[in-house]
């Protein structure tokens, strides 16, 4: 009986998750032990966000370090994952008559190596990225994971990476063990319980979710990569949080899988 693969959001944080091992990243690896093991990723990454749609086209995507004032240990790393042109033309063909270019310059961003350098360590399955066009709103990248959903039976893992609550402006930077701002919690709370629902309308217009809302999204960036994912969901799918906490009071790292690990089709 042909699987169908599940799809994950994942609340990538700090990039130095890409070095440590806590319990975020335990629980990605866990992950990664329990989904089959996909022929290709599809990544949207919150860090790809740009003026259109594109996809990564390369056969070796570079490990791009887009960020600063790290240890020089994190721009070290390199995530050698190997690219797929045929999935990124297959997406090209799924998304159209929408135009999306096939980019041979970017390569996986932090929000995708930080991330599945725990899940697939050996950075031996391909990964294609499609970028996240900033000039649309909610509902278009919503629509876009819904047509990315026949993947799912293409044995693609379709990833989003990003925060559901993302608001640095709000952090704790430089303090330990600071206890998540209750609009953070409210918010994950509600967010969990649409999540379970299927309520798709109330996430994708998530300003109508009130000032715990507001304060979670200041900037779309981190969540829609949410949408791609709630976008592949059938109604049948049940919904899992493998992760969960807030770090620095004010970023969410809540992560939120549809779909079973690895669900025959008609079970």
């Amino acid at each position: 009986m042909a699987m169908v693969m599940p799809t994950v959001f994942f609340g990538h944080g700090n990039p130095m998750n890409a070095l440590e091992r806590n319990r975020y990243t335990e629980a990605w690896t866990a992950l990664g032990a329990v989904i089959p093991r996909p022929t290709a990723v599809l990544s949207i990454s919150a860090h790809w966000y740009t003026s259109s749609a594109a996809l990564t086209v390369n056969t070796a995507p570079p490990t791009i370090h887009d960020f600063g004032g790290f240890p020089a240990e994190l721009y070290r790393v390199q995530y050698p994952a190997p690219g797929h042109p045929e999935l990124a033309r297959r997406v090209q063909r799924l998304l159209s008559p929408l135009p999306v270019d096939l980019d041979e310059q970017w390569g996986l961003d932090h929000g995708t190596w930080s991330v599945l350098c725990h899940v697939y360590p050996k950075a031996d399955v391909p990964v294609v990225q499609l970028s996240i066009d900033a000039t649309k709103e909610a509902g278009f990248h919503y629509d876009i994971g819904r047509r990315l959903a026949p993947l799912r039976d293409e044995s693609v893992l379709i990833v989003g990476s990003g925060n559901l609550v993302h608001n640095l402006h709000a952090y704790a930077w430089g303090r330990q063990a600071v206890a998540p701002y209750k609009w953070a919690v409210d918010f994950e709370k509600r967010a969990r319980e649409l999540l379970l629902a299927h309520d798709h309308d109330s996430l994708v217009d998530y300003g109508r979710l009130g000032r715990e809302a507001l304060l979670s999204i200041p900037t779309p960036d981190h969540y829609l990569p949410l949408l791609y994912v709630m976008g592949t969901s059938l109604e049948q799918d049940p919904i899992a949080f493998p992760v969960d906490g807030v770090e620095g009071g004010s970023v969410s790292m809540l992560a939120v899988q549809v779909g079973e690990s690895g669900r025959g089709q008609g079970n």
